[in-house]
């Protein structure tokens, strides 16, 4: 597949309302679901696709019949990856458009923006993207990997392959500093050493210093967690310095949008990747999920797993509104909470009542010649960070950020 560079180049707009809107049906006849993801901006190669995969799904509920025989309405807002944005239209979807659930947020950083106004109003929250772990929260639902069930499977794997001194990299925000925070406990549990560590601001492009840092604290391996687009100067400047034969390379990011189809097959070469989905997994679910969405939006997006968790939360509310019999938010709710699994594209996946977040499987691979290559897959991953942490059947008001345990 052919993939469109000019997605990964920010993109200039004007934020309003979707064109996905349609105010045909009477309220009651209804079931009206927000959007709120970055259409345009920095980071838009993730937040369009993910705003076309939930409009995608939701057509083909309507095309179905709807829910419970109702027409499910669409308000979609573009945040143009703007925080500001992110909580004026968070406002305006409770507001003006008075939905009944909302889907959105990319970045961490958005989605702590909007949670809390989604709290406040008691408005149920999906937040489909893999993420740094440990969110408590009853009102929020979370499709999407967590790192530490990332690093359940991974850090073992890099310790027993290149040895048990890593370097931590990742992007200077909530993501990033929490995602080291849990890297450190992995690594100490594996009896690994961090013998380094740098976090780097968004706009960041030249790795010259770090590099030398990193030769200099001597790793066995790097594990990464940058985002695009400094991931790509990253990678392209630690193959031209000739690291890559020297020290393992890791990642949990790499595989979310299809990185390894856009920088030069020899810069990923051999990167180890842990992730729960990729766009070339091989089953029924998967081939048909790419082929609606390709013949639908053309074949320029790569449907990674930050994009294909929009279409698994779909599946869940879906669920939960059918087992509940009724659009009323507090009976969904509670369907949301009975323990439903799903057959999905990526794989059986289980709403874990207790913490919001899903058991999944998840793999280890390695890219080979551009390609994902799965190297070993551990089934039923539940949330390690919240397991015994976090329990929203006993206490369903809770709102925690909870780090890794001391």
């Amino acid at each position: 597949m052919q993939l469109n560079r000019r997605l990964f180049l920010a993109a200039a707009g004007t934020a309003l309302a979707s064109p996905y809107v349609s105010r045909s049906w009477a309220a009651d006849d209804e079931i009206v679901i927000g959007s709120i993801f970055d259409g345009t901006g920095i980071f838009q190669p993730l937040g369009r696709p993910k705003a076309n995969i939930l409009k995608m799904a939701i057509d083909e509920t309507n095309a179905g019949g709807g829910l419970l025989g109702k027409q499910v309405r669409l308000v979609h807002y573009d945040t143009q990856s703007s925080n500001q944005l992110y909580a004026q239209y968070a406002q305006s979807l409770i507001r003006t458009d008075k939905v009944d659930f909302v889907f959105g947020g990319v970045t961490s950083a958005s989605r702590e923006v909007i949670r809390p106004i989604f709290k406040r109003s008691g408005t149920p929250y999906f937040y489909n993207m893999a993420y740094e772990g440990g969110l408590c929260d009853g009102g929020t639902y979370i499709t999407g990997i967590t790192t530490p069930q990332i690093l359940e499977s991974l850090m073992p794997y890099l310790v027993k392959t290149f040895g048990k001194k890593a370097y931590i990299i990742g992007p200077d925000y909530n993501f990033g500093q929490i995602s080291e925070q849990w890297i450190r406990q992995y690594a100490r549990d594996n009896g690994c050493e961090v013998v380094g560590s740098e976090l780097f601001p968004l706009d960041a492009s030249n790795f010259t210093a770090s590099l030398s840092k990193i030769q200099a604290a001597a790793p066995d391996f790097v594990i990464d967690s940058l985002v695009t687009p400094p991931q790509f100067s990253f990678y392209n400047q630690w193959a031209t310095a000739g690291m890559k034969s020297r020290i393992g390379l890791a990642s949990q990011t790499l595989g979310s949008f299809g990185q390894n189809l856009i920088m030069p097959p020899e810069v990923l070469e051999g990167v180890v990747v842990g992730i729960d989905y990729v766009q070339e997994l091989d089953n029924p679910l998967n081939t048909a999920l790419v082929k609606k969405y390709q013949e639908t939006f053309g074949t320029g997006d790569y449907l990674g797993n930050l994009v294909e968790a929009d279409y698994d939360g779909w599946l869940f509310f879906k669920a939960a509104v059918e087992k509940a019999d009724t659009k009323d938010k507090a009976d969904v709710v509670a369907a949301l909470a009975s323990g439903l699994e799903l057959a999905t594209p990526r794989g059986h996946v289980k709403l874990d009542p207790a913490t919001h977040h899903c058991v999944m499987d998840v793999r280890v691979m390695d890219i080979r010649n551009a390609a994902y290559r799965v190297i070993e897959t551990t089934s039923a991953v539940p949330p390690a960070d919240l397991v015994g942490r976090c329990d929203l059947i006993a206490a369903p008001a809770s709102n925690v950020q909870l780090g890794p345990k001391a």
